[in-house]
């Protein structure tokens, strides 16, 4: 049975795409929660600094006063706690939990940090090779799944688990991305398996109902990101 929202509490930001992680798994888990919107660049909620002192950043989740940050951890820690509670996240076989882990640090760590790039930097040599390295991931991912999710809807199956998650919380992005820099970065074309699980995820409850509106991210881009990132 899911907790009240008396128990849990969720720090983050509307734009994020690793606090809209925890929204997701919350929801798969039927987990209510009350959730603090927080200004990250400056006046910073005692709240935040308290409860995650050594980074200072989104999401935090807070469990029975206990804090837990970092996304992907806090994912796991969702899916251990309500056990038995809505579908499971992390796959239950040690093999493919492990897969599903590395391929999320792959993203995190090489995919998004160049696909952000893309709208990151200004100089246009850079610019190319961020779109060029983007895509390289997404070549790589297409063929994670074909060769490992032999044709499920999802990188979880026939439901959407942990990979699902740490991927498809960026799909708020990569749609803005895509329509600041006129370019088309998951490509039915190109990446027909990529394309088809974009739709299934984006069709799911919870993810549909956390995933911002592209001109939303847009517009957050052009009048706070652009002038922060080129200062």
């Amino acid at each position: 049975m899911a907790v009240s929202g008396d128990e849990v509490k969720l720090l983050g930001t509307w734009a994020s795409p690793y606090a809209i992680r925890v929204k997701i798994a919350l929801g798969l888990k039927g987990v209510s929660y009350e959730y603090l919107e927080q200004q990250l660049r400056e006046n910073k909620s005692e709240l935040l600094l308290k409860s995650n002192p050594v980074y200072k950043k989104v999401p935090v989740l807070i469990h029975k006063d206990q804090p837990i940050c970092e996304s992907a951890i806090i994912v796991q820690y969702i899916d251990e706690v309500w056990a038995g509670v809505g579908p499971a996240i992390l796959p239950s076989d040690p093999y493919e939990r492990a897969i599903a882990r590395f391929w999320a640090v792959y993203i995190d760590d090489k995919w998004f940090s160049a696909t952000i790039k893309i709208i990151k930097v200004k100089d246009e040599k850079e610019k190319a090779e961020a779109i060029e390295q983007s895509f390289a991931g997404l070549s790589l991912l297409e063929e994670a799944y074909k060769k490992n999710f032999k044709g499920k809807p999802f990188f979880g199956g026939d439901n959407i688990g942990y990979l699902d998650i740490a991927f498809g919380s960026f799909l708020g992005w990569v749609k803005a991305i895509e329509k600041i820099s006129d370019i088309k970065l998951i490509d039915e074309a190109k990446f027909p398996l990529l394309a088809k699980w974009a739709v299934h995820f984006c069709s799911v409850a919870t993810a549909k109902e956390h995933i911002p509106k592209t001109d939303k991210v847009v517009e957050y881009y052009s009048k706070v990101l652009k002038a922060l990132w080129n200062a």
